[in-house]
């Protein structure tokens, strides 16, 4: 019975879009009270994921607890992740979908990558292919 319960989960994580997944995540991280969470779409600019979700925590602890969290619920949903960084008290934390990344930092970690000015002001790549 078990067996089953996997495969329809499987297939069912299979049918879900890359923003669809984001907005999941997002609101995983929304509900563990993360700060300034953005969904960015660099579908067009690499090839090695469609969607990021940054999300900003107050603590290590808090962003190891939304990390946790995200992991904990996406993985009820059908998902896991196919990378994840170690290092609690990084301030950095990732969880690699393969077509969503999600990145839980602490804020001055965040300022200083500023990953979203990076993504956002990248032009398209031209060598991929457009769907």
């Amino acid at each position: 019975m078990a067996t089953s319960k996997k495969t329809t989960s499987s297939k069912k994580s299979k049918d879900v879009s890359s923003a669809k997944k984001a907005e999941m995540i997002s609101q995983i991280a929304d509900d563990m009270k993360a700060q300034r969470i953005e969904v960015l779409d660099v579908h067009k600019k690499t090839s090695a994921t469609s969607m990021m979700v940054i999300a900003s925590g107050t603590s290590d602890t808090h962003v190891r607890s939304i990390t946790d969290r995200v992991q904990e619920k996406m993985r009820e949903a059908g998902f896991k992740p196919r990378h994840k960084n170690p290092g609690p008290g990084t301030g950095w934390l990732l969880l690699d979908y393969g077509d969503v990344v999600f990145h839980a930092m602490l804020e001055e970690k965040r300022q200083f990558y500023d990953l979203e000015t990076l993504w956002n002001t990248m032009k398209p790549n031209p060598d991929l292919i457009d769907d």
